[in-house]
């Protein structure tokens, strides 16, 4: 693959062609947040947060980092005013479901995010679909999956498939960024296969 140079945040970086912005830029050492990205999985594009300024032939336009492709010349800021600000918004929105993210809490301290802007709808979960991505393409068993449209959509584990397949997997829970996902697992193993539970240990 040919070798393609743009400019981030003042800086010529050297990509392959084929990489996203959001891959350059963090092969450079270049920060963006994300909380949908995962260098394993598919690009989702769902949180929104790695939106960066692209400048390109005299044009400036927002592109979504984790799915646009490299191309020659290209400028990118990864701060600038829109981008702030909509990344402000975007943490505002997702604090509103859940405030006690650590992640999230971070996030908005570094934009100025204010978590009380929005009337609190804690879901605890953010649909960032780390966990159902994770286990389709990666673990390959499908025991977690999305129920629901819009903002009726939740997270849920498939019973059938988790009580069999994931007390002894787990590797989605730390990509939760909020902790919903382990909370979510705790309430199905007791409602939906508690005999699969551990069990004390007898005196």
């Amino acid at each position: 693959m040919s070798e393609v140079i743009l400019q981030i945040d003042g800086k010529e970086v050297s990509a392959t062609e084929g990489m996203t912005v959001l891959q350059a830029a963090r092969s450079a050492g270049i920060f963006i947040p994300t909380l949908c990205y995962h260098e394993k999985l598919e690009p989702f594009a769902g949180c929104r947060l790695c939106i960066v300024e692209a400048e390109a032939s005299g044009e400036s336009r927002l592109i979504v980092s984790c799915v646009s492709a490299v191309e020659k010349d290209l400028v990118i800021k990864t701060r600038s005013e829109r981008v702030d600000r909509i990344r402000k918004t975007l943490l505002e929105l997702l604090l509103a479901h859940a405030p006690d993210s650590p992640k999230l809490q971070d996030l908005a301290v570094e934009y100025g995010a204010d978590k009380n802007r929005f009337e609190k709808d804690a879901s605890f979960c953010v649909h960032c679909g780390l966990c159902v991505r994770y286990c389709a393409e990666v673990v390959k068993k499908n025991a977690v999956g999305f129920v629901g449209r819009g903002t009726k959509k939740e997270i849920c584990f498939v019973p059938e498939i988790a009580s069999v397949e994931c007390n002894d997997c787990k590797e989605c829970f730390p990509l939760c960024p909020t902790s919903y996902l382990q909370a979510a697992f705790v309430l199905t193993e007791a409602l939906a296969f508690p005999n699969t539970s551990s069990e004390p240990d007898s005196e």
